[in-house]
């Protein structure tokens, strides 16, 4: 029997992004121990892959905030893997805070990106194996391959599979085949955001079609945009904010999600949700979508993706910059229609 240890500690969408090596894995060795030490914020999506069989929820935000209230609890929680028997551990993140939390917890050898693959080179020399894998290649399969390295498994010639879908039933978050459409228009870069008409568009169509929306928003930016939206739409539902345990059952019972390059898009994606993808700025052959129903919108401008959270072609773009903009309501209406087998709505 193999015990493994995987650090993965952050972001959401980057936590996503491991489940498919993760079930590579536990495909792969009969009998698997896996713990995943990742940050408290993100605990509750580490939880949700059935292969994983202890979360280690690491303080680490807080700490950033309070480090003199929160440094013993840090203390206690890293000190606590030591003496759990693992055989190795793999650092999916590649960053120097994850390879701290692999030293600090005294297992070997420690498995982790080679330096040039790496996101931050000085990680590696905490490393007792690197694994040399092209950053040209999309998130996903980057970790794929870092778990068959480290693993001793060939690389799976199958699709990436979170493995989440067929847990539903079990885990009691899916209760229905479809509540309604979800609108991700949140996200970190101000570049990333689509135009408020054309979310409303894509929600008055939903309404016509008898469909329910659903916003979500955190922060005063976001709750302005979400009241923008909503406004007038009697189909159109703002969910209070909250954290991941509230959030993530809006997705999975979600019969249809449309979003801009975020963590939660990538959620419903895994979640197996027929998701529409808006990109303009970012590449999604790098973080873009990954599940068995989704379609991915890209900007056809010279410019994009250009990989920046400041638009130079308009830099006080007000809504949208000029890549997502692009972006027109009918188009995401008629992906999202016939995802959901709505094809004679398409036109609506």
């Amino acid at each position: 029997m193999m015990r493994v240890l995987l650090v993965k500690l952050s972001s959401l969408g980057d936590v996503v992004h491991t489940y498919p090596a993760v079930t590579d894995a536990m495909r792969a060795i009969p009998g698997l121990e896996l713990d995943w030490v990742v940050d408290e914020a993100f605990a509750p999506l580490a939880r949700l892959h059935p292969a994983v069989r202890n979360v280690i929820a690491l303080p680490i935000r807080r700490m950033k905030k309070k480090p003199r209230e929160t440094f013993a609890e840090m203390k206690d929680a890293v000190g606590a893997l030591r003496g759990g028997g693992y055989d190795l551990l793999i650092d999916a993140q590649g960053l120097v805070k994850s390879a701290l939390v692999g030293v600090f917890s005294g297992v070997k050898p420690r498995h982790g990106f080679a330096k040039g693959s790496a996101r931050e080179s000085m990680a590696t020399w905490f490393y007792q194996v690197g694994h040399d894998i092209p950053e040209t290649e999309h998130m996903v399969t980057r970790i794929r391959k870092l778990f068959a390295a480290s693993l001793g498994y060939p690389m799976p010639t199958t699709a990436a599979d979170a493995g989440l879908v067929p847990d539903f039933a079990n885990t009691g978050i899916r209760t229905r085949s479809g509540d309604g459409i979800v609108l991700i228009h949140g996200t970190s870069w101000a570049t990333k955001t689509w135009t408020v008409e054309g979310w409303r568009g894509v929600a008055e169509r939903c309404g016509t079609a008898g469909l329910g929306v659903k916003l979500f928003a955190h922060g005063a930016t976001e709750l302005e945009r979400a009241g923008k939206i909503a406004a007038g739409l009697t189909n159109v539902e703002q969910v209070p904010a909250g954290g991941l345990e509230s959030i993530i059952p809006v997705i999975a019972n979600a019969a249809g999600v449309v979003t801009v390059d975020t963590g939660l898009g990538h959620l419903a994606a895994a979640f197996g949700i027929p998701t529409i993808g808006l990109y303009g700025p970012t590449n999604p052959g790098l973080t873009g979508l990954v599940g068995p129903d989704v379609e991915e919108f890209l900007s056809n401008r010279d410019c994009a993706p250009c990989e920046q959270a400041r638009c130079r072609i308009k830099p006080d773009f007000g809504e949208g910059p000029p890549c997502m903009a692009d972006q027109t309501p009918e188009r995401v209406w008629a992906a999202l229609a016939r995802r959901l087998r709505l094809a004679s709505l398409g036109s609506v």
